[in-house]
């Protein structure tokens, strides 16, 4: 989905913390036909591979809507968990893909808790199939949420 823009000459952003930049193989990095933004406040300059460095979510969408206008499409956080948080409570209309795991793992990591007051789950979302599913013996669920200024 990240990576199938909605205009055609564009690219979906994928925007992520440098941990989540770090945890994609190298080999997978950048992310294929998406323009890669990386958030560190610590990076002054974009990860090999990387196409651009945000300090901040706020950051990375002022260079979305500034220097990226005419080749970016669809904006997509992919992670990690505070940049989840900062991006569910922006004012900004949002949708939330999610993937609901049917199993306890040991994790240190969390997606923050949906706001049912702000986000409304949907019954359904083209080309998202709402159909159990089941890969290595985990079982799992899609689910789509909306904002509720977005209704």
């Amino acid at each position: 989905m990240t990576s199938t823009p909605s205009e055609e000459g564009k690219q979906n952003v994928v925007l992520m913390g440098r941990k989540t930049w770090f945890s994609i193989p190298e080999k997978n990095r950048p992310l294929a036909n998406r323009i890669n933004i990386v958030l560190s406040r610590e990076l002054k300059a974009p990860p090999a591979g990387a196409h651009h460095v945000a300090s901040d979510f706020s950051a990375a969408l002022k260079l979305i809507e500034n220097d990226l206008a005419d080749s970016a499409d669809q904006i997509w956080v992919i992670g990690g968990s505070s940049l989840y948080k900062e991006m569910m409570e922006s004012p900004r209309p949002k949708r939330l893909f999610i993937t609901r795991i049917l199993k306890q793992f040991e994790c240190d990591t969390f997606l923050p808790e949906i706001s049912l007051d702000k986000y409304k789950l949907l019954p359904q979302f083209p080309g998202v199939s709402s159909d159990l599913q089941e890969e290595n013996g985990v079982q799992y669920k899609y689910q789509v949420y909306e904002s509720v200024q977005e209704l």
